[in-house]
């Protein structure tokens, strides 16, 4: 099986990683970093391809021979690749954060009758996941809440946080405005806000806050109320509501001795410098999911746990581990025909497809992740 993976970077090398691992895999990495494909080859001996992903033509031509494409590209580049994917009939599997909406691209896909896998990582993702597979099992869900986040686990002076993925993404999670479900009725928050602190075994304190995590389940889920919320230390939204506000994130040029700059530009490369991961460094994802509802004439909640720590035999962060090992596991269910429907297809079309959510649960397994479920 052919499959080619379209961005190397953080997530996307993981993924290479862990299906390179694979004798009956032919993988070939493609980005336009020389330097990421080089030390890929170097470590692994996967092919590598450089292109420019901006142009649909290059993707086009990059998975002309695949028999599976995953999209890794930043979320600014998602929808324009993941539609040049489906336009060449490739299936494909996407964690890419892009803020369009991926059912626009349905009927294309279903002409061309591919599996297009969307938002595949953890958080939307396995979170979708495990949504599908308890609206399989019950009557009827009332409430769905997810908190997620992944962190440093050293806290660092001013912003106690470190980017575990693209970090325009990361600064993407507090521009857009967070859409919610209440009563029935979509409602827009503004990023960042309802501040709340919440106690994690193992973690200790965090807070959590609004950021439109819940994308695709606002239309695939009923339930009548739904909210996602986003997981730092203390402190981090409010300094982060600062930069937004002063105008750092905006995207309209301001003139700086004569030359238009990008505030957004700007503030994520000076960012990122300082929330890039070391060599070595630790991180932890950690993400509770909280379903209510009734099932046979009884209440129930159902809660999802997941506890996540850098791999230190791997050197592979928990971000990376907990989405693009998630994308890697959905990729061989659609390889392997566990998972064959056609068109835009979210995570929790697979939690609703018998077999995936377990043959999930068993790949994590044998990575070292684990969901703990408990019934109250």
């Amino acid at each position: 099986m052919k499959i080619v993976v379209l961005g190397a970077g953080l997530v996307g090398s993981a993924i290479v990683r862990d299906l390179a691992a694979e004798p009956d895999f032919d993988v070939t990495a493609v980005d336009i970093d020389r330097t990421l494909l080089a030390g890929l080859a170097a470590e692994i001996g996967v092919g590598t391809t450089r292109a420019d992903l901006r142009e649909p033509e290059a993707v086009s031509r990059v998975v002309s021979g695949a028999d599976l494409v995953i999209s890794a590209v930043p979320g600014c580049m998602g929808f324009a690749t993941l539609k040049a994917i489906i336009s060449a009939g490739k299936n494909v599997v996407d964690i890419s954060f892009f803020a369009e909406d991926p059912f626009l691209l349905d009927d294309l896909a279903r002409r061309k009758g591919v599996t297009a896998v969307v938002d595949c990582g953890v958080a939307p993702g396995l979170c979708n996941i495990i949504a599908g597979r308890v609206q399989a099992e019950v009557d009827q869900i009332d409430r769905y809440t997810c908190y997620v986040g992944g962190l440093p686990a050293i806290r660092r002076w001013p912003y106690e946080y470190q980017a575990g993925f693209s970090p325009s993404d990361v600064l993407e999670e507090y521009i857009r405005p967070a859409r919610m479900v209440e009563n029935g009725q979509e409602v827009v928050y503004p990023a960042l806000s309802a501040v709340e602190l919440i106690d994690f075994p193992l973690v200790g304190t965090l807070e959590a806050f609004n950021t439109d995590g819940l994308r695709t389940l606002r239309r695939t889920l009923k339930a009548a109320n739904m909210r996602e919320k986003t997981l730092r230390y203390p402190g981090h939204a409010n300094l982060m509501r600062i930069f937004r506000e002063s105008g750092f994130f905006s995207e309209e040029p301001v003139v700086v001795d004569e030359q238009p700059v990008r505030p957004i530009a700007l503030a994520s490369k000076l960012l990122f410098e300082q929330w890039r991961l070391g060599e070595g460094e630790h991180d932890f994802t950690v993400m509770q999911v909280l379903i209510e509802g009734w099932d046979r004439g009884h209440p129930f909640l159902r809660r999802f746990d997941l506890f996540d720590r850098y791999d230190v035999a791997s050197h592979t962060t928990s971000m990376a581990r907990t989405t693009g090992y998630t994308c890697a596991i959905v990729a061989r269910q659609v390889l392997d025909g566990l998972f064959d429907e056609k068109g835009v297809c979210p995570p929790e079309y697979l939690g609703r497809t018998p077999g995936c959510y377990e043959d999930l649960l068993a790949g994590y397994a044998r990575r070292g992740i684990h969901v703990v479920e408990q019934a109250f």
